[in-house]
């Protein structure tokens, strides 16, 4: 099955930044071959459900690897069944929208 989902890691008792746990998520996302689209709050994942849920858990072990020793995990899931739709097409949806 295919899923959107938003996806935000925050690593705690780390201080402040988190620029480098995120950059590391979302390398990991990468190698999972899924469509990413990193924003300032967090990042959107496309793909398939059981490739986007193990790479979540890969995030977290990666940045549980580099020392936070706990992880907040914020993850909106959305699904379809009757149609074919991609980030892009939701994207389009409303640029179309706002140009009327």
């Amino acid at each position: 099955m295919k899923v959107i989902l938003d996806l935000c890691v925050v690593p705690i008792g780390v201080g402040v930044s988190v620029s480098k746990y995120v950059a590391a998520c979302h390398r990991v996302l990468q190698e999972y071959d899924l469509e990413t689209r990193l924003h300032a709050y967090g990042t959107n994942i496309e793909g398939e459900w059981d490739t986007a849920f193990a790479a979540v858990k890969r995030c977290h072990e990666v940045v549980h690897e580099m020392g936070a020793p706990r992880i907040s995990t914020t993850i909106r899931v959305g699904t379809l069944v009757d149609r074919d739709q991609t980030m892009d097409d939701k994207m389009t949806s409303v640029e179309k929208k706002l140009r009327e």
